[in-house]
């Protein structure tokens, strides 16, 4: 199994930044995709932004510009730099990979746990 550690969220004024850390460990034999994924109160889960293995990115429209993210390979690991944090900003983030856990798996997606981030003044 893959596991996912997140860090980094918190309460910031509008304009304010943030980066959030998100840490796979455990049984991976690779990673294909590693991403942000974010939730509000009533409102669906959006994908924020993801990062492929050949370094490819996609970002929301309403976060491009503001939000970069990055990833270390080789310590499994994956940021999202956000900067000028809004209000609609407000959500719960999560952390997603799409990984196999051994060379005679497919691969399959996990998640962290979340992690809140609150832009209010």
């Amino acid at each position: 199994q893959v596991q996912l550690v997140e860090s980094g969220g918190g309460a910031v004024q509008p304009g304010g930044s943030l980066r959030l850390s998100c840490v796979a460990s455990g049984s991976i034999f690779s990673i294909n995709i590693m991403g942000w994924y974010r939730q509000a109160p009533g409102r669906q889960r959006e994908l924020v932004a993801r990062v492929t293995d050949g370094g490819d990115t996609n970002y929301e429209a309403s976060v491009k510009g503001r939000f970069t993210i990055s990833r270390d390979y080789a310590k499994n690991t994956v940021y999202l730099q956000m900067n000028s944090l809004r209000p609609e900003d407000t959500a719960v983030y999560y952390c997603n990979t799409r990984a196999r856990p051994s060379r005679f798996s497919a691969p399959l997606d996990y998640w962290g746990q979340g992690t809140q981030v609150t832009v209010s003044s």
